[in-house]
């Protein structure tokens, strides 16, 4: 792995990138000519990806650990990646979790965690590192939301409220920086091929066929170029793409009897 503590190399900054879709865009940042920083809390996966990723594209990479969950997390990072002298061209806010059930049986701790994980870091990021670009005269931020970021999500009302803070949040940020040549990207994946969703491999690769479920490569891929098109918002996926057009439409009481299916009220019962 090579790191180097000043160099002129133009920088990229990915979070959640051990695994995943933030995996695919490390790689295909790196395919591009990026050094990448990698951000996860998962310190020897982490530093295994970056290897591979360094080893395959014959680039610098810089594997840091951290939670960033945590509430000066945005601020420390911003802090080392000055110090060693990188200069971070493009910023992937990508990491994040899914938070499943009734809002009122989630534990208040899990609350803060995804609100930290999904709005005050992001947001954090994207103020330091977008005044730094700013001041550089360019880069490029690539926020990733959800598709549930369009409407009210009984069941994972967090997670979907988060999301839908990020695609205010980036709409309006990319109308600020824009003028500075900093454009900002909004991304909105569907369901995607990664170890978040438990499901039989026959019925995985269906999905994956069928459109429903994309891999992480093509999520990423759609969003990088969209990034570097300068698109402020990119929908990856045609069955996305319908899901979204048809959950702006649906009012919100319609939502309700979600919450009477039988098979949803087996997944909310509380596990013992």
């Amino acid at each position: 792995m090579r790191q180097q503590e000043r160099t002129s190399e133009k920088y990229a900054l990915v979070t959640g990138a051990s695994s995943g879709i933030g995996y695919a865009f490390a790689r295909q940042l790196a395919a591009r000519g990026y050094g990448v920083v990698l951000v996860s809390n998962r310190d020897g996966e982490n530093r295994a990806t970056a290897e591979r990723i360094s080893r395959e594209y014959g680039v610098a990479t810089l594997p840091l650990c951290l939670d960033l969950a945590q509430p000066e997390a945005a601020e420390w990072l911003y802090a080392e990646t000055s110090r060693r002298g990188l200069e971070i061209s493009v910023l992937v806010s990508n990491a994040g979790i899914l938070l499943f059930g009734l809002l009122a049986d989630t534990p208040p701790e899990r609350l803060r965690t995804i609100v930290t994980l999904h709005c005050t870091t992001p947001a954090l990021l994207c103020r330091l590192y977008g005044d730094a670009m700013r001041r550089q005269g360019g880069g490029r931020i690539l926020v990733v939301s959800s598709s549930t970021a369009w409407m009210p999500y009984p069941t994972i009302a967090a997670y979907a409220a988060t999301k839908a803070f990020l695609h205010s949040f980036a709409r309006s940020l990319d109308i600020e920086l824009r003028d500075n040549g900093v454009n900002v990207t909004t991304l909105f994946p569907g369901a995607v091929d990664t170890p978040l969703y438990t499901l039989p491999e026959r019925r995985r690769r269906l999905l994956v066929r069928c459109g429903v479920m994309l891999p992480p490569d093509e999520v990423a891929r759609q969003g990088l170029r969209a990034l570097f098109r300068g698109r402020r918002r990119c929908i990856p996926g045609l069955f996305t793409k319908l899901c979204v057009f048809f959950c702006r439409l649906i009012p919100a009481p319609w939502l309700r009897p979600v919450l009477r299916i039988p098979a949803v009220q087996r997944l909310l019962q509380p596990r013992g």
